[in-house]
C-alpha cells in the first residue's frame, strides 16, 4: 500500500514535469515566433518609365496618387532620389543586387533569347531575395523581371520562392492580345510583350487588365504570409508604353484632352490603386507597423514616347541629365522612420539592398562588396553628412559619364569629349554649365578611380540585335 501511493506520487510529480516541459517548450516557441516576426515585412514597389513630375509628392497636379503619396506621408520623401541607370533593365540589376551594374558587365537591355545562357543576371551575384531567403524570408517577384530568359536566370532560381509575371522588358496589358503560349516561343523583344503570364513555370489564362492582376497578386501573397517576415517585389511594367488602359480608369481623366497623356494618367491611376489595395491589406492585418514599403521608378520618363512628365528636370529615360536618372523615391517604415519626414542628401537605389540586410538581424552577411549605404541611422539623424561624396554612372556604348558630388555638383561628359559641370542647387534644369577646371579635374580623378572597378558588357544589347545574329552565325558549332 505504501509502496503503491510513493509510486502514485511519483507518476504525479512525473506528470507535473512533463506539463511544465512542454509549456516551457511552448514559450519558447512562441518567443522564437515572436522574435522571428520582429524581423520586418519588405515591399518594394518599382514603376515602369514613370515621370519625376508623375506623383503627388513631387507636384503632380493632373494626376492624383492618393495611395502613393501615402507612402511618402507615412514616412520619408528622398528629394534628390536617383537610380543607377537611365534605362530599365540595368537600373534593375542595380536595385537587385546593391552594386554598380557595371561591375559585373550588366549594362545594357538584354536581347530577349530564352536559349541562350550568356544574357541575364551573373550567377555571381547575389540577389536581395536571396539573401532575405536565407534569413527566413518568404519571397515572391510579381510582374517585370528582365533579368535574364534563359531557365537559370529566372526569378525562382534567383532568391524568389514565387512569381507571378512575365520574363522580358515589357508587355501588352490586355488578355486578349497574349497570344504567345510559352515564354520560350518569343524569338525577340516585340513577341515577348504577348507571351502568356506565368506562375513559377506554369502558364496563366489571365483574364484582368495586367496591372490589376499584379496588383490582385500582391494582396494574395501578403494575406498568405501575414505570419511570417515576407519580402515582396511588385514591379508594375506600367506606365511602360504601349500606352493601354481600360474604360474604368480612362474615365477619371475626361480633364486630360491630350490621348496619350490621358491614357499615360489612367494607367498611372491603376498603378495608384494597386497600392492603396497593398496599404489597405497591411492595415487590415496590423502589419504596418513593421513593414517596409519603398516606392520608386526604374528610370525617368521618356515624355515624347508615353506623355509622361520629369517636371523641372532636364532630359528622359536614357539620359544621364537628371530627368533620366532622378525619380520618385519614397520609403515608410513607421516603427523606425518618422512620418512627414524629408531627406535632401543624394541617395540611390544601391541603398534600399544595404539598408534592408542592415536591418534584418545577422544570421547572413552579403556575398558581395555592396555600393549602397544603410540610410535608417541617417533618416533618425543618429548619423550626419551626406551618405554618399560621389555617385557615378555610365553609357558604356555611349561613352556618356555623371559624376553627381554630395556638394550639388555634377559632371556630365558626352561621348567622352564634351565635359559639362552644373550646380544642381542652383539650377535643376541643368541649363549653365559652370566654369571650374579645378573642380572638374577632381571629379575626373574620382571618375577614373571608380571606373577601374567597372568591366565592359557582357552582353549585346537590345539596339544590338544583327551583329548578335551575325557572330552567332559565325561562331564554330559545338
Amino acid at each position: 500500500m505504501k509502496n503503491r501511493k510513493i509510486q502514485q506520487r511519483i507518476v504525479g510529480l512525473t506528470a507535473i514535469l512533463l506539463i511544465a516541459t512542454a509549456w516551457a517548450f511552448t514559450k519558447k516557441s512562441k518567443s522564437e515566433t515572436v522574435t522571428d516576426q520582429t524581423k520586418p515585412n519588405i515591399i518594394i514597389i518599382l514603376t515602369d518609365d514613370q515621370g519625376y513630375g508623375d506623383v503627388g509628392f513631387t507636384g503632380c497636379k493632373d494626376i492624383p496618387t492618393p495611395n502613393i503619396d501615402r507612402i511618402a506621408k507615412n514616412g520619408v520623401v528622398f528629394t534628390n532620389g536617383y537610380v543607377s541607370y537611365a534605362v530599365c533593365a540595368p537600373s534593375r540589376a542595380g536595385l537587385m543586387t546593391g552594386r554598380y551594374q557595371d561591375r559585373f558587365g550588366y549594362s545594357r537591355n538584354p536581347l530577349y533569347r530564352p536559349f541562350d545562357a550568356t544574357i541575364g543576371l551573373p550567377l555571381t551575384e547575389q540577389t536581395l531575395p536571396e539573401l532575405l531567403k536565407q534569413n527566413g524570408y518568404n519571397t515572391m517577384g510579381i510582374g517585370k523581371w528582365h533579368l535574364g530568359v534563359h531557365q537559370q536566370f529566372r526569378p525562382w532560381n534567383r532568391g524568389f520562392n514565387e512569381f507571378f509575371g512575365f520574363l522580358g522588358g515589357g508587355h501588352r496589358y490586355l488578355p486578349e492580345e497574349y497570344t504567345i503560349a510559352q515564354q520560350d516561343s518569343a524569338k525577340n523583344e516585340a513577341e515577348s510583350y504577348r507571351t502568356k503570364l506565368i506562375r513559377n513555370n506554369t502558364v496563366v489564362e489571365e483574364r484582368e487588365y495586367l496591372t490589376d492582376a499584379l496588383s490582385r497578386e500582391a494582396v494574395s501573397f501578403i494575406e498568405r504570409n501575414k505570419q511570417q517576415p515576407f519580402f515582396l517585389y511588385l514591379a508594375y511594367n506600367a506606365p511602360h508604353a504601349p500606352l493601354q488602359a481600360t474604360p474604368k480608369y480612362l474615365s477619371r481623366f475626361e480633364h486630360i484632352k491630350n490621348p496619350k497623356r490621358k491614357t499615360y494618367a489612367a494607367m498611372v491611376s491603376a498603378v495608384d490603386d494597386g497600392v492603396g489595395a497593398v496599404l489597405d491589406k497591411l492595415q487590415q492585418l496590423q502589419l504596418t507597423e513593421n513593414t517596409i514599403v519603398i516606392f520608386l521608378s526604374d528610370n525617368g520618363g521618356p515624355e515624347n514616347d508615353n506623355g509622361s512628365d520629369n517636371g523641372p528636370l532636364r532630359g528622359g529615360k536614357g539620359s544621364l541629365f537628371e530627368g533620366g536618372i532622378k525619380v520618385p523615391f519614397a520609403m515608410q517604415w513607421p516603427k523606425q522612420i518618422k512620418a512627414n519626414t524629408q531627406y535632401d542628401q543624394p541617395v540611390i537605389s544601391l541603398d534600399i539592398f544595404v539598408t534592408i540586410a542592415s536591418n534584418i538581424g545577422k544570421s547572413s552577411s552579403p556575398k558581395n562588396q555592396l555600393d549602397g549605404v544603410n540610410l535608417l541611422p541617417y533618416l533618425q539623424s543618429k548619423q550626419q553628412g551626406s551618405p554618399h561624396a560621389y555617385l557615378f554612372w555610365r553609357q558604356f556604348d555611349q561613352k556618356n559619364y555623371a559624376v553627381l558630388h554630395q556638394s550639388g555638383f555634377k559632371e556630365v561628359i558626352l561621348k567622352d569629349s564634351v565635359f559639362n559641370l552644373y550646380n544642381l542647387k542652383a539650377e535643376i534644369d541643368e541649363k549653365t554649365n559652370v566654369d571650374d577646371k579645378n573642380l572638374l579635374n577632381s571629379f575626373e580623378q574620382q571618375r577614373r578611380k571608380w571606373e577601374a572597378l567597372t568591366i565592359a558588357p557582357i552582353f549585346y544589347g537590345l539596339n544590338q540585335e544583327e551583329i548578335y545574329e551575325r557572330e552567332k552565325k559565325a561562331a564554330p558549332q559545338k
